[in-house]
Formats: structure tokens, sequence, C-alpha cells
């Protein structure tokens, strides 16, 4: 008796041996090119979804990356998670998503907050995050006849560049002039900022990972001039906005986990796209508007997704 035990054990022993703890595990990787609520949000909605599909602890690791919001930074994270060797790679907002997607070494990657320009690449797959510019620029039309529109964006970030490009092609079209204000780092927003208060009548902040660090102060300067600001990032009105028309990140988040799933079983991410947010808010602070003492006229509140009171 006592000696069967004895092999008992030692082939227990010997078969965890032969097994080590993560082999049959599934990693997966995540990198944010800027530490943003909406990121994180969007994450969190990830990490919860792709649970519910079986990828959870102990038999899923899920590695977040943060680094420095610069294009050394993001490459560098990416190769650091190539030598890890991952099942997949998720990639949050436009700048680390195409740096991930050139340099990821043959490990699939599902991008989340991208821009999907009229002709996207080919391969990429994940969420994107454009929304119709027309309807914010109609949007503003209808509470007040603006001419004159700042845009403040970030040339080298596609989304935020894109957004510019369907601005200027809708204010064709409406009769508006369009004032770009370039924002390549944070030491040129108050210049870039300062244009647009000498010479628009309302600004428009873009997905600009460098506007939505810089956002709280760039409403407070503006605010100081009694100008709106709109914007196309999430809780922008909550932050002082006076209209925002936002994609919804735990959607994002949801929809990326979706895709992971495919690509985690055996779907490849050629043969996948860009999937289009289904819930886009457009969202009207009605404080702002009493305290600037502008009108909201109700066909535009009957257009409202949401009002902040």
């Amino acid at each position: 008796m006592r000696f069967a035990r004895t092999i008992a054990l030692a082939g227990g022993i010997l078969l965890a041996l032969l097994t080590p703890p993560q082999s049959f595990a599934t990693v997966i990787a995540a990198m944010m090119s800027s530490d943003q609520p909406r990121y994180r949000e969007a994450h969190r909605a990830f990490v919860k979804a792709i649970a519910a599909r079986g990828y959870s602890a102990p038999g899923t690791e899920i590695i977040l990356q943060t680094p420095n919001p610069d294009p050394l930074s993001w490459s560098n994270t990416i190769r650091k998670l190539n030598a890890y060797k991952p099942d997949l790679i998720v990639a949050y907002g436009a700048p680390a998503a195409l740096i991930a997607f050139r340099e990821a070494n043959k490990i699939p990657v599902v991008s989340v907050d991208v821009f999907a320009a009229d002709q996207p690449i080919k391969g990429m797959c994940g969420v994107s995050s454009r929304v119709p510019m027309v309807t914010l620029l109609k949007t503003l039309q209808g509470i007040r006849p603006y001419r004159r529109v700042g845009v403040l964006y970030t040339p080298r970030e596609a989304g935020s560049q894109h957004q510019l490009d369907d601005l200027k092609k809708y204010s064709a079209q409406l009769g508006l002039t369009i004032i770009e204000a370039s924002v390549a780092s944070p030491a040129t927003l108050d210049a870039a900022v300062n244009k647009l208060l000498d010479k628009a009548e309302v600004i428009v902040a873009t997905e600009s990972t460098t506007v939505s660090r810089q956002f709280e102060k760039i409403v407070a300067r503006a605010r100081a001039r009694n100008m709106p600001v709109v914007s196309t990032m999430p809780d922008a009105a909550e932050k002082g906005a006076l209209v925002s028309l936002e994609i919804n990140p735990n959607e994002q988040g949801h929809l990326a986990a979706d895709m992971a799933a495919r690509v985690l079983e055996g779907a490849k991410t050629e043969h996948l796209s860009l999937l289009s947010p289904h819930r886009i808010d457009l969202v009207i602070n009605m404080r702002i508007a009493r305290e600037m003492c502008i009108e909201i006229p109700f066909q535009v509140i009957g257009t409202a997704t949401r009002l902040i009171k």
C-alpha cells in the first residue's frame, strides 16, 4: 500500500515537472499611446469582456504597458513585447497601434480607438474611433452662425490629422473658414491656443494626445475669452466643452474583446477589419451654455444624446 502511494506521488511530481505552469496559458499584451482615462476605461471593459469569453486567470495573463507618449517609447515597448512572445497585442490609440502594426514580429495586433480612414491600412483590424465631424459642425451652426472655426490638432497623429481633413472638407460645403493650429508638443500649445483666441469664434479640440492631456487648460483659456470649445474626446463636455461628439470607450473594449477572441481562436487579422462604433453620443453642456450666455435652440437639444444640466 505504501509502495503504491509512493509510486503515485512520484508520478504526480513527474507530471508536474513535465507540465510547466504556463505552458498552456494565453498571454495578451496591451499598450496605450498615453495614459488617458478613455483608454483605461476601454481596457477595463476589454479585460472583463475577454474573461467572459473564457480568457481569464489563471489560464490567461494580460500585461499592460503605458510607455511615455512618444514614438521611441512606443517602439521600444513593442520590441520588448516581441521578446516576451505574447499571443496577441492590443494597442490603444492610433500612434501606438500604427507602430505595433509595423513592428510586431508576426504577433497579431488588435487596434482600439483608431481613426478609420476612407482607405484603411490593409491588414489592420480593431475598433475605429471615427465620428461624423459634419455632425459637430452642423450642431455648431444650429447653435449660432459661427463662421471662423479654429482647430487644435497634431499632424503626426493620424486620427487628429484625419479629423482636421474632415472638418476642412465639410466646412467648404457649409461656407465656414477653418483656422488650423498645430500642437506638435506641449511646448507649442500656448502659441496654438493664442492663435485661435485671436482669429477664431469657436475651438474644436481633435483627438490628439497632447490636446487631450492639456484639455482643461485649453477650456480655461477659452472661457476667459468667452469662446466655446467643442471636441470629439470622451468626457469632453464633462470637462467644460460646450458640445462633445463621443465614442463610448466601454463599447470599444467589448468590441475589441470580440475581435481578440476571434484572433485567439484562429482568425487571421488580414481577414478582419476596423469596426465602426455603434454608439456615438452627442453631449451638450447646458450649464456651460448658461454661463456663456449661449442659448441652445430646442431643435439642437432634440438631437442630443445627453444633456449636462
